[in-house]
Formats: C-alpha cells, structure tokens, sequence
C-alpha cells in the first residue's frame, strides 16, 4: 500500500519500497500530467546518494517516457531544494525526487513537487496516492532509458550553476569576503558538499569539511543533522578552531549549526536569529510563518516589530502555502528546514547555510554572542523533544485518549487553550507542548518549550507519563 506523508511518499527498501511501487506512483502522475494537458512541458526529476536512488529514478522515468511525459532528468546526485528551483526555474508543472531526506538509510522515497518548485498539496498526492493503488502492472506503460534520451523524451540536464548563482545573487558576498570565516562542513555523506563548498570558496571562507565520502549507509548514522547526530562536527569545530560548523541532512533541505564554542545551535535559535536579522539589518518587513512545533520566540520578534507569526499544520507544505497567503519573510520548523521570500516556496539547506554565514560576517560577532543577545532582548525559551517507535494498537489507544475523549494530564499549571489541529497541543503563558504523529515514520513525538531546558523536559515527561510512552 502506497501512503502519501507530510513529506512525500517514504517506505523501507525492499518493503514497499519496491520498483513495482515506484512504477505505480510515475504512471499516477502521468495519468495526472495527461489529464491536465500538461505531458510536453514535462517534469524536472532528481535522486539523492541512497542505496538505489538513481536506479529507481530510472525505473520512475522510463514509466514516464512510456507515458508520453517529457523528462528533464539531473544527470548526478543533487539537493533536493536544487530539483524545486529547476521546477521553479524551468516554469514545468511538476518535480520528482528520489530520496527519503533524513530517515534512516533502509529508507527511500519520492517527493513531488508542483508549479514554482514548491511541495505538492495533500490534494496532489492523495489523488496520485488513490490512482496508484489501484493502478495494474499491465497497465503501466514504459520505455527504455537509452531510447527515451535517444527520442529525445528523457533530456539531461545539469542545473547545478543555475541553482548556486541564484543562491549568490541573494547572499553578500562581499561582507563574507572581508570577515573570512573559518568554517567546518558536514554534508553527513549527503548531497551538499559541492554546492555548498562553491558557495563558500567563492565568498573566501577558509573550509574544512568531515564526512564527505560517498556512504549510501551514512556512517551507520542516521542523517538528520540534531545533537546526538552532529558530535563529530562539535569536535571539529573546536580542533579547528573554526567560527561555525555547518551540517545539512542526506538531501541538503535541512541544516545544523555549531557555534565556536563547540555548542549545539537549535533550528528554532537559527531560525529566530534569520528572522531578526532580515528585520534589523536588511531591513526587510513581513511575518513569520512556523509549524505548530516550532518555537514561540517567533511571535515575540515578530510582535515587537509590528508583525506578526503564523501557525500552520507540520509539513512544509503548509508553511509554504502559508507564505504565500500573507507574503510572510521567512518560513520555517524546528526540524531544520527554512526559506525567505523570493527565494524557492520550500526548505534548502544551502540557502539558509549561506544567509547565516552572512548574518556572522555582518553583525561581526561571534554566533554564541548572536543567541545571548537574542535571549537578553527576548527573554529565555528552551525546547526539548522526544520521540518513540509505536505500534499500529498504541497509535490507536493514544489517538483515541487524546484527539476524541480529549483528556489531559495535570501539567501543575493553568493552560490557555488547547488545540487539535494538528496532534494535541496544550498552550500555556510561558510555553506549550503537543504531541503528535510523525507524518514520515512510525513515531510518536512530544515537543516542549519553556523558559528552561528543565521545565520544557518536564512537559514533555508529564505528558508521555500520561499516554504510557514513559
């Protein structure tokens, strides 16, 4: 059974996913392309460095050239986000990328993306979800990759400068010149290496970069740049004594920061610290648009610039089509992902790795003083998180004790209100935690925030206390 997630369709190698599965999802979204007129202006499709990703873009092309619909097939392994810029770029109707961004590496998958390189909407994706179940193997038509490019169906391309003199354009490169930062990469065996280090050289940071090989497994690490993933970076930051050490997830949609320290720089902070300083020293206006598990020291910056914050269901999806509603500045979720307006409608880590860089050149402070400075003005919150595997009977038993008997614990303190739009979240006046269901794996995940690391774990404790996770 093929299941559409908050980040496109995700399965385990070998499970489902299989090229049977793959071969069903291309000939749905053929079916679609036909239907709406649009099989010539074709679609942009793009594969990460996961066991079998560029076989089974492959296998998703050569169902698609069967179909008619014209292939603009990136001929390497790339970021996710340059696949969204070359929809976007080229004005086609749709995007496909072979990669499952930060999920283990037994995972794989294929988001799609729709006209101006953003997610497609749950719309999309159910009906391509709906047309591929039903969808028969002698249904499916095909053509010969060799054979297809010969025809002239499949046309590679290679969108790479394209992408990163978009990024350039945006970025001042002249003040990273003149503070000549030290900085640590790691692409944790992802897709970001190249681009990212073009981006820099050319701005004349001095770089040192880890975990760079072509490991399909990861380093038997899982690629998600968090706390427990990113210890070799802390230590390579501080050997080298570099200013900041940058890491982006498997597909390069997500980053991780380091500051000199060797300390550990939360995606809310990073976000928060953007937001600002495109406020105050770019001089840009508009609000924030933040999942419902992201941090709160977005309403509190936006609030004090006569903006505004906006919350929206988790997916970047929904932060995108956030953005667009209400023209906001910046978008983003405490996973990682981010972007800015004018730039593409979805998170790429490369961008926002480089508007930091900026942010430290410019300010010409050192980042630990940056996220001082913004908890002095804005007053402390701190966040924890957690999560668990679950099974099919414990999701039920939870989902059934919160989302329709709505039943609470006793958090010790009045809440404000309590929301259901997306999981439970419980809002207090200094904080809030919810609980959800991850939307790419089989998980459970409880999110806190408060003004101390203590306090935010102890919502998180009280609540997996009351649904028996702990």
């Amino acid at each position: 059974m093929i299941r559409f997630g908050t980040g496109g369709w995700r399965a385990v190698i070998g499970d489902e996913f299989t090229r049977e599965n793959i071969r069903r999802i291309a000939a749905a979204l053929a079916r679609r392309m036909q239907a709406e007129g649009c099989a010539e202006q074709g679609i942009c499709a793009g594969y990460d460095r996961r066991f079998l990703s560029r076989e089974a873009l492959i296998w998703f092309c050569q169902v698609l050239a069967g179909e008619g619909i014209t292939v603009y097939f990136v001929n390497m392994s790339c970021p996710t986000p340059q696949v969204m810029f070359t929809v976007k770029e080229k004005k086609l109707p749709y995007g496909a990328m072979v990669t499952a961004s930060h999920n283990p590496a037994i995972w794989n998958g294929i988001k799609l993306f729709t006209a101006g390189g953003r997610d497609a909407a749950i719309e999309v994706t159910e009906a391509i979800q709906e047309t591929a179940n039903r969808l028969k193997d002698e249904e499916i038509g095909e053509m010969d990759f060799e054979e297809a490019k010969a025809a002239g169906i499949i046309r590679i391309i290679d969108p790479r400068d394209a992408y990163l003199d978009s990024i350039l354009k945006q970025v001042n490169t002249e003040a990273i010149r003149k503070r000549r930062l030290r900085i640590v990469l790691d692409p944790m065996f992802g897709v970001s290496l190249t681009g990212l280090q073009t981006i820099l050289y050319t701005s004349r940071c001095d770089i040192d970069v880890i975990n760079d090989r072509h490991d399909a497994f990861f380093g038997r690490h899982l690629p998600a740049p968090n706390p427990d993933t990113l210890v070799d970076l802390q230590y390579a930051v501080k050997e080298h004594r570099a200013d900041v050490g940058i890491a982006t997830d498997g597909d390069a949609d997500r980053l991780g920061i380091i500051d000199e320290k060797g300390n550990y720089i939360t995606a809310n902070e990073t976000l928060a610290l953007l937001y600002l300083y495109l406020l105050e020293h770019k001089g840009w206006k508009g609000p924030a648009v933040r999942n419902i598990a992201t941090t709160h020291m977005l309403d509190r910056i936006a609030e004090a610039h006569g903006e505004k914050s906006i919350e929206v269901p988790v997916g970047f999806k929904y932060i995108s089509a956030g953005m667009e509603e209400h023209d906001a500045l910046i978008g983003g979720e405490s996973s990682g992902g981010l972007t800015v307006r004018g730039h593409i409608a979805g998170k790429d880590g490369l961008y926002a790795a480089s508007l930091l860089v900026e942010m430290l050149s410019v300010s010409g402070k050192k980042l630990s003083e940056l996220v001082q400075d913004l908890y002095d003005r804005y007053g402390e919150m701190h966040s924890a998180e957690y999560d668990w595997a679950l099974t099919v009977e414990k999701k039920e038993e939870i989902r059934r004790l919160m989302m329709e008997e709505k039943k609470l614990p006793d958090f010790g303190k009045q809440a404000d209100r309590v929301s259901y739009m997306d999981g439970c979240k419980v809002y207090f006046p200094d904080g809030w935690v919810i609980l959800r269901f991850s939307g790419t794996e089989p998980r459970i995940r409880i999110f806190a925030e408060a003004p101390t690391v203590q306090e935010a774990e102890a919502l998180v404790r009280t609540m997996a206390g009351f649904t028996g996770l702990a």
